[in-house]
């Protein structure tokens, strides 16, 4: 298994190839701040689309969750109708009202009510935490998948995926980072089908067959709850942390801001949903087969998270050449999305903190760019070392860890900004500070940081972090007057329903 193949060497490089050609072509397009943080909102709606499913679709959702459901059963779906319903809270009340209201980041929709200096800063940060999180949960899953095929040591692939990453960002911006990612969609949807399709042969193509075979080995209970969450507690604080978390990552709420409009920004919700629903359709299927045709035990043996479980099937069904096609579309995937999150990491530094905090906002456009690009090779290295650090956890579950901080920090300032007449930067910064200190306080003193020795005794925190994180902002709020958050509320509601600014 870890013998070097020159097929899958060959696939690697090709696909560094092609990304690194998009990079160059979109280095020459990229050379205003607008350009480098939002494409200068010149992607179209379908193209969006494809690009959140290529966001979307992390390595947490082609290599984590296929490993959970292949070991967990249906514990393990329950990542991605989680994942999905979020898609949902994100049409209906996030993604007009941002696009309308917002410019580049989460803080742009912010300051339109509330002071600009504090907000921003508390927003950079909790949007770094956020994206530092599902950054180390995708170069595990690269770490893992070079090691596995190509026998190159684990941290030395996570030192390479890194720096094609931070590349990537530097020279091509968001721009480069959407093609990869549109690219990477339709080899991840492409490669999806084919395996199915060999899975499926095996089975007669007979998709009960596969289920019936899966609970012949393993017993009924792969079928039912229980398995990965007897806890209902817990299973309650993960599905809080998916749904909500997903209107609040900060790396899905950027790219509303690289459609021209409103309407745009709409289309790209529905074609995402479409093809994502489609891939978490067909994701079971191919999770219960590698259970049945790899093992759960070589599954483990190879990599203690289940995150190889979709490779290992591939080349079960077949062959090292399809092993090696998926694997290099699982590293295509985490090629893509480990872009995204670091350009919105950059972009929260190098907009949000530098630019309109420490500049207040008087920095010249060369120089916001050489901030953006500093940003960017910094919070690449930080990722790079944590990742190194985190080698045996699932990544599905790390990403999880992801959405609960985003659904505890970023969330209530977003819907109360948008919704609330009454709140204040006071709330805001409140809500901030409570969600995002208390899901990281309670994810390290839970089972993920001190594993047996935990004192909080639940995987997920979603369910105490994001109602302190409301709680508080709605406490601060009550407790304090702020007179810009009331005088501009109508202006910002009215932005946010119908794109019309009130001001001109």
């Amino acid at each position: 298994m870890t013998n070097f193949n020159v097929f899958a060497f060959a696939l690697f490089i090709g696909i560094v190839v092609l990304t690194l050609l998009v990079t160059f072509w979109a280095a020459k397009r990229t050379k205003t701040t607008s350009e480098f943080y939002t494409a200068g909102s010149t992607i179209t709606g379908w193209q969006n689309g494809i690009a959140i499913t290529g966001d979307f679709l992390s390595a947490s959702a082609f290599l984590g969750l296929i490993g959970l459901i292949s070991l967990y059963g249906y514990d393990g779906y329950l990542y991605a109708i989680g994942a999905f319903l979020g898609l949902v809270f994100l049409l209906f009340l996030v993604a007009e009202p941002l696009r309308n209201t917002g410019k580049i980041t989460m803080a742009d929709v912010l300051v339109n009510r509330l002071n600009e200096k504090p907000i921003r800063s508390m927003s950079a940060l909790s949007n770094i935490v956020i994206s530092t999180f599902y950054l180390i949960a995708q170069l595990v899953g690269a770490g893992g998948l070079i090691a596995l095929l190509l026998g190159i040591n684990y941290n030395y692939a996570i030192i390479g995926v890194g720096l094609l990453m931070i590349l990537y960002v530097i020279f091509g911006g968001m721009l480069a980072t959407t093609w990869v990612q549109i690219i990477k969609a339709f080899l991840l949807m492409g490669g999806t089908a084919a395996l199915l399709i060999m899975v499926l042969s095996k089975f007669n193509f007979n998709i009960g067959e596969v289920f019936k075979s899966a609970s012949n080995m393993y017993g009924d209970s792969i079928m039912g709850p229980g398995l990965l969450y007897n806890n209902p507690i817990d299973f309650i604080s993960l599905m809080l942390a998916l749904v909500l978390g997903t209107a609040a990552l900060p790396h899905l709420l950027i790219r509303f801001y690289t459609v021209p409009n409103a309407k745009e920004a709409r289309k790209s919700v529905v074609y995402s949903m479409c093809i994502i629903g489609a891939f978490f359709l067909v994701i079971p299927v191919l999770a219960l087969g590698s259970a049945v045709l790899v093992g759960q035990e070589k599954i483990i043996s190879v990599d203690k998270g289940g995150n190889m479980a979709g490779p290992l099937l591939a080349q079960a069904v077949g062959g090292d050449y399809m092993f090696a096609i998926i694997a290099a579309v699982a590293f295509a995937t985490i090629l893509a999305v480990v872009a995204g999150l670091v350009i919105t990491a950059s972009s929260a530094f190098a907009h949000d903190f530098y630019t309109n905090v420490v500049r207040s906002g008087k920095a010249t456009e060369k120089e916001q760019m050489r901030v953006a690009r500093i940003s960017s090779f910094m919070i690449g290295i930080l990722a790079i070392i944590l990742g190194m650090a985190a080698k045996d956890l699932n990544i599905s579950f790390m990403s999880a860890l992801a959405f609960a901080v985003g659904a505890s920090t970023n969330l209530p300032v977003i819907l109360f900004t948008l919704f609330w007449k009454k709140f204040t930067t006071t709330g805001a910064l409140a809500g901030m500070i409570v969600g995002l200190v208390s899901s990281l306080i309670l994810t390290f003193i839970g089972p993920t940081g001190m594993e047996e020795h935990a004192i909080f005794p639940l995987k997920n925190p979603g369910i105490i972090s994001i109602p302190l994180g409301f709680i508080a902002a709605i406490a601060g709020s009550l407790v304090s007057r702020d007179h810009k958050a009331n005088s501009n509320y109508t202006e910002t509601y009215v932005r946010a329903n119908t794109g019309f600014d009130i001001k001109k």
